[in-house]
């Protein structure tokens, strides 16, 4: 059994793929390709916003946005520290300063109710993270941002293809950002990102700051860094793009196949009603957890833990906060155990998945029963 079954997932879209890459190889635009402004066109579509940028990758979404709003050095950024380490990796990178705010204990994302007493005049942006697919409190976090006039980025590395009360994910805030690592829901077949947004001006900085700050060929109106998407990159999730929405909804039975077992016997993270999830990670919580993910191994099921160490702990940047500052993000590391999901996850893997977890943690194993996708 795959964690995430891609090679599945070539053999369904083949003939697209392969028809789109031997387009590429035939023209010969490696590097700003037709295909580019294509994918950008449909994103944007897709998405609703009236702007999308392709980067080379997630983290380099995250680092143009800031960039684009004109971050500088002292600059104080509010965010989850329960999320990948490119999150504060950009802040940092940029001379600003993240500051951790703890998280819902329910969804994983950052709790909004703490993140009014977190700003001070030097913030100057507010970055939730939709975690494992589902988007935040965006119009909580929007509200808190708007009253104190600063920005919002949504780091919606895994939950594109989501909704947040009617509206696309990446398209809930000033800028959203995401990514098509290969085994994001949708992703291509090595790094690459995009960022969203309906604001003219930071979209033509977005373009500019990606070519080196061009704004011109060989005019550098801005500093800016190398961070286009490849064509071939870009061709890839043109092609995959018409089975995106399919593969979606066999992501949510997936989850459904999960849930008929394990809702109501192990703590699940909570879905709320106003938003769709698309389940990069199905993601449960336990104790023991060590116990739990060696026995799954042992009986052939692979699992992961996203993630193991919250970034107030992060050596590398623990100085910015005290070890106790998130206590429900701490405690929710040492419990979340990620178990295999995916469009080609079948029903009876799921199944087989439930009933292990179950029975490693000595609960009965109750019949299947189907339910609907959650909504």
């Amino acid at each position: 059994m795959e964690f995430i079954d891609l090679k599945s997932q070539y053999q369904g879209a083949r003939e697209l793929i392969d028809a789109r890459i031997a387009t590429v190889l035939e023209h010969g635009q490696y590097i700003m390709g037709p295909e580019v402004a294509e994918l950008e066109a449909r994103l944007a579509a897709y998405s609703g916003a009236r702007h999308c940028i392709t980067v080379a990758s997630g983290t380099e979404a995250l680092l143009i946005a800031l960039m684009a709003l004109g971050l500088r050095p002292g600059d104080e950024v509010i965010t989850t520290p329960f999320s990948f380490i490119a999150t504060a990796e950009v802040i940092v990178l940029l001379g600003a300063v993240p500051v951790f705010v703890d998280i819902d204990p329910a969804t994983c994302n950052i709790a909004p109710s703490l993140i009014e007493e977190a700003i001070t005049p030097r913030t100057r942006a507010i970055m939730p993270v939709s975690l494992y697919g589902q988007p935040a409190d965006m119009e909580e976090i929007n509200a808190i941002a708007h009253r104190h006039g600063v920005s919002v980025i949504e780091d919606a590395a895994q939950s594109f293809g989501a909704s947040y009360q009617g509206r696309k994910s990446c398209n809930l805030s000033t800028v959203g950002c995401t990514s098509f690592f290969p085994s994001k829901p949708l992703g291509c077949y090595g790094d690459g990102g995009a960022l969203f947004t309906s604001d003219d001006a930071l979209a033509r900085a977005a373009r500019e700051i990606r070519v080196h700050g061009q704004s011109a060929r060989y005019v550098h109106t801005r500093v800016g860094l190398g961070g286009r998407m490849d064509t071939l990159q870009c061709a890839i999730l043109l092609a995959k793009l018409e089975r995106f929405d399919w593969e979606l909804e066999q992501r949510r039975r997936a989850a459904d196949t999960y849930g008929a077992l394990l809702s109501g016997r192990v703590q699940l993270i909570g879905q709320a009603r106003d938003r769709t999830n698309v389940y990069a990670q199905y993601t449960i919580v336990v104790e023991e957890r060590e116990r739990v993910q060696a026995e799954l191994h042992a009986a052939g099921i692979p699992t992961a833990v996203h993630y193991p160490l919250p970034m107030h702990l992060q050596p590398a940047y623990a100085h910015l906060s005290r070890p106790d500052a998130c206590p429900v993000a701490s405690r929710m590391a040492a419990r979340v155990l990620s178990l295999p999901m995916g469009p080609y996850l079948q029903d009876a893997d799921a199944r087989r998945v439930a009933q292990a977890v179950l029975r490693i943690l000595r609960i009965p194993v109750p019949a299947f029963e189907p339910v609907s996708a959650a909504v």
